[in-house]
């Protein structure tokens, strides 16, 4: 694509509070035998393992997250609230539980693909095209994404993920979305990511704290 370079490992191999924002405005891309979805990301979250409360892997590797643990440039792909899937890409050395939430995008390549993902079951009114892949298990579910592409290599595969020559000319930064206790302080974590004023990022909803 013009404007756009592919990846490298190193690109990746770096803190998630790095990468995070640099991979705003970056395309990625799935293709699956269905066809191929491309957006290019809006939003993204930053969280770093063992330094962070809100993080899958802030207790210790499991069998769940043990992709966080592996090689960056891999996806970290979970079933989440019980109805959908997200995907992080994987960042920093081996050994250190770096992610990075894919949380919006804006679909350039196979929208009437993710569409028809999007719009199983049926809705009663059309889907703005904003919404395609606007939060993270829209994404996806835009990409068509699921627990059978945890570990997935972005650098070969069914997947791509290509930086831009130019990064987006704003960035805003926030608390992360739905995240409770310590890792939700947004003066403490402001560790959300977005690009400003584009029509694809996600609302801001804190974490509901148990009682």
């Amino acid at each position: 694509m013009e404007g756009f370079a592919p990846a490298s490992r190193e690109f990746f191999t770096r803190d998630a509070l790095e990468l995070a924002p640099d991979l705003l405005g970056c395309y990625l891309e799935h293709t699956t035998d269905d066809g191929t979805v491309g957006l290019v990301i809006t939003e993204m979250e930053a969280y770093t393992g063992e330094r962070d409360p809100g993080s899958h892997a802030f207790r210790g590797q499991t069998a769940r997250n043990s992709t966080m643990f592996g090689k960056a440039g891999h996806l970290y792909a979970y079933f989440t609230y019980g109805m959908h899937y997200a995907i992080n890409v994987v960042a920093g050395e081996v050994g250190h539980p770096y992610g990075c939430l894919v949380r919006a995008g804006r679909v350039i390549e196979g929208a009437d693909l993710a569409r028809r993902r999007r719009t199983k079951p049926a809705r009663v009114s059309a889907l703005p095209e904003r919404d395609l892949a606007r939060g993270p298990g829209n994404l996806a579910q835009a990409l068509g994404a699921n627990l059978g592409n945890d570990g997935d290599d972005l650098l070969g595969g069914q997947w791509q993920l290509l930086v831009p020559d130019e990064r987006p000319a704003s960035i805003s930064t926030g608390p992360r979305v739905g995240v409770s206790g310590p890792g939700g302080d947004g003066d403490a974590f402001p560790w959300r990511y977005w690009i400003t004023g584009d029509p694809t990022v996600s609302s801001y909803k804190p974490g509901r704290r148990t009682p």
